[in-house]
């Protein structure tokens, strides 16, 4: 089947929901998710770059484009069992490179599959792009949260999520990214008019910054 079963498989990225099992006002799926991925990126490697960083624009992209893909296998599993403990994040992981690789292997053709391995390899790692992307990945989390919140969905899994969403992307190795979040952005999301008190839900982070 080729790259034609490739292209095929992103269709099934649109049918995977976040946050699966959960009442939501506003449903996201994988797809959307990795495309607004992608966008954050952009958004705050222009902000590095301005402040003397070198961003490797094309890794960038492949990164954040990709960094959900083997979702398409495993689905979307819930940040807090995924994180519950260490070695539970480290055997998901595994199971979803593996999955991928073997897809890979199946049905690639031999001229793309050193290419596809590349690009569908894990993507968060010590470089400043890996970095980007798991920012622009937990900022994604902290909007989706935020947008439940706003809107008065109280279920404690949401309230969860922006929080340690928010607590993961002040910590994040990116200063200048760090600095215009905090001061700009987070001053925007504060100033919204909220059915929920975020002022005191990021209080509560901030104290611990």
């Amino acid at each position: 089947m080729g790259i034609h079963k490739f292209f095929m498989s992103l269709n099934d990225l649109e049918r995977i929901i976040r946050c699966p099992g959960r009442f939501k006002f506003e449903e996201h799926n994988v797809a959307a998710h990795s495309w607004k991925v992608s966008q954050y990126a952009l958004v705050f490697a222009t902000i590095e770059e301005n402040n003397g960083a070198t961003i490797n624009w094309k890794s960038l992209y492949e990164k954040t484009i990709n960094h959900d893909y083997g979702e398409v296998f495993i689905g979307d599993i819930k940040t807090p069992v995924k994180h519950s403990s260490p070695e539970l994040k480290e055997m998901i992981a595994h199971v979803e490179h593996k999955m991928v690789e073997d897809f890979i292997t199946r049905e690639i053709p031999e001229e793309f599959k050193a290419v596809f391995k590349e690009r569908l390899k894990e993507g968060k790692d010590a470089t400043i792009e890996g970095r980007l992307l798991e920012f622009a990945d937990k900022l994604d989390q902290f909007y989706e949260s935020f947008a439940e919140l706003k809107r008065g969905n109280n279920d404690h899994e949401f309230i969860n999520m922006y929080q340690q969403a928010l607590k993961r992307i002040l910590k994040i190795d990116l200063k200048p990214s760090v600095a215009y979040f905090r001061d700009v952005i987070l001053n925007d999301v504060l100033n919204e008019d909220t059915t929920i008190d975020i002022t005191k839900l990021t209080h509560e982070v901030m104290k611990e910054a």
